[in-house]
């Protein structure tokens, strides 16, 4: 990540970038606001993965952190567990809104 000026798009780590930063914001947005979520990271032993959740009330709320936004997220093991879950895909286009900021 260091010493790497280059545009996002030609970046090879621009993914992990993304999802750094959405994740670190809306820490923040929920903190400053003093909204209680439980988060967490889910991964598998088959290595599915989910980027980031919150639990709340009796919900659970599944986000997947895409840099492109036509990049579908492929929840369908997590799912298989957690049928009740939200599953929401935050891009470029529609991130706003998970800041709290729309």
């Amino acid at each position: 990540m260091i010493n790497d000026f280059r545009q996002a798009e030609l970046r090879d780590d621009i993914g992990k970038l993304w999802e750094n930063f959405l994740v670190c914001e809306r820490m923040k947005y929920l903190a400053n606001n003093r909204i209680h979520r439980s988060s967490f990271f889910w991964r598998n032993v088959h290595q599915s993965e989910i980027d980031y959740l919150e639990t709340y009330e009796d919900k659970l709320d599944a986000y997947e952190m895409k840099w492109n936004p036509r990049r579908k997220a492929i929840a369908s093991a997590f799912l298989k567990l957690y049928p009740t879950a939200e599953v929401n895909t935050v891009h470029r286009e529609n991130y706003p809104a998970f800041l709290g900021s729309e």
